[in-house]
Order: structure tokens, then sequence, then C-alpha cells
């Protein structure tokens, strides 16, 4: 494991108010050496540092942890897997389901399964219109949509009754909260600090009126 690496993940979790077992430690950064791997042929992300890898993709994805109350959840448009796979490393029980349309992404998500033994995780390649879980879903969360509306519209089938959606995403405008309130949801923001970012991060907590 790179002393490096793990000095700026754990300091990271720590100033989150965050726990992670060594072993949770470790898978996190076997998954950053994976797709430091995989990137190089799939281009998986842009970002290729390693040490900004654990600030922008594993750091970001868990500043969203205290707010996954559900039991069962979906990442949608995962890409390389996040923030669904860290979460899923944070949280084991937890049922958490992948989805993406691009096969060479969903390829390297099932390596990742496989090599971190992550038994809970479930992987699904298909697009978002076309998907239909045979459970409806807890927590519906995306850090892929452009817009909420476009989550709320694309992705309603697939949240259950008493269900959230949950964004990820930087700057947030009145009239994105206005458009997702019409549909009958009140969107919840929380500002969001992650270590190591200086940037703009907000999580938008869309709960049914």
């Amino acid at each position: 494991m790179n002393s490096l690496l793990e000095t700026r993940l754990r300091a990271g979790v720590s100033e989150l108010g965050l726990e992670v077992t060594d072993l949770q430690c470790v898978l996190l950064l076997e998954y950053i050496e994976l797709l430091v791997k995989w990137n190089k042929v799939y281009n998986l992300t842009a970002v290729r540092d390693p040490a900004d890898m654990v600030v922008r993709h594993l750091l970001d994805s868990l500043a969203i942890a205290p707010w996954c109350t559900g039991q069962r959840l979906i990442d949608v448009g995962t890409g390389a897997g996040l923030p669904g796979i860290p979460l899923a490393i944070l949280f084991p029980h937890k049922e958490i389901h992948l989805l993406d349309s691009n096969s060479k992404k969903t390829r390297f998500l099932f390596q990742v399964k496989t090599a971190l033994a992550l038994d809970k995780l479930s992987i699904h390649h298909a697009r978002v219109e076309s998907f239909e879980p045979a459970a409806r879903y807890d927590v519906v969360l995306s850090r892929a949509f452009a817009s909420l509306l476009d989550m709320v519209t694309g992705c309603s089938h697939l949240l259950c009754d008493s269900g959230q959606f949950i964004a990820m995403k930087g700057a947030v405008s009145e009239s994105e909260l206005t458009s997702v309130d019409a549909l009958g949801f009140l969107p919840t923001v929380h500002a969001l600090s992650v270590p190591g970012l200086d940037e703009q991060r907000h999580l938008l907590i869309l709960s049914g009126k």
C-alpha cells in the first residue's frame, strides 16, 4: 500500500468525521490501483494522478456517506463506480447497485467487484430508461446528471414510494430547485466540504412532499 496515499486517505476520512477499518482502507486504495491500471486503456476518468483520485474520487464520494441511510441504493450513471464503489466498501452490508450503459466501464466494475470481493455489490449494463429493477430502491443517487430535472424524470421508475433522490453537484441554481419542487419533491441542499478540494460541492436530497 502506498503510504502517502494512505496518509492522505486516512486524514481526509478523519476530517469527514468517518471511521474506516484497516481492511476498508486497503480496499479503497486497491480500487484506486485498479482504476489507475484500467484507465490507461479504457479512459475511465480524466483524473490521472492517484493522489488526486483519493481526493476527487474517494473523499468526494465518502463525503455523502452520512446521508446514505437506506439499505438498498442504486448509483445511476456510475461510470468508474463513483460514488457507488467507495460507498459499497464503507457500507459492506448495504445492497448497492451500479448502473451504466458503457460496456467498457461495466467490465471494469465487474473486475473491481471480483478483485475486492464486494459480494453485496450488483452491476447492471443498461440504459436507465430501459432498466427495470426486481425491486425499487430506497435511494437513487448520482453525480452524473446535468440537471435535477433530468434525474427525477429519468429515474422515477427506480425509486420506492418513501425513497429519496440524492444528487451530487457543484453549484446549485434556484431555478433547478424550483423545477423539481413543481414535480412534488422537496429539495434539501447541503454544502459539502471535501478535504483537499477547493471547489464548490453540494449534496441535494429530494424527498416526496
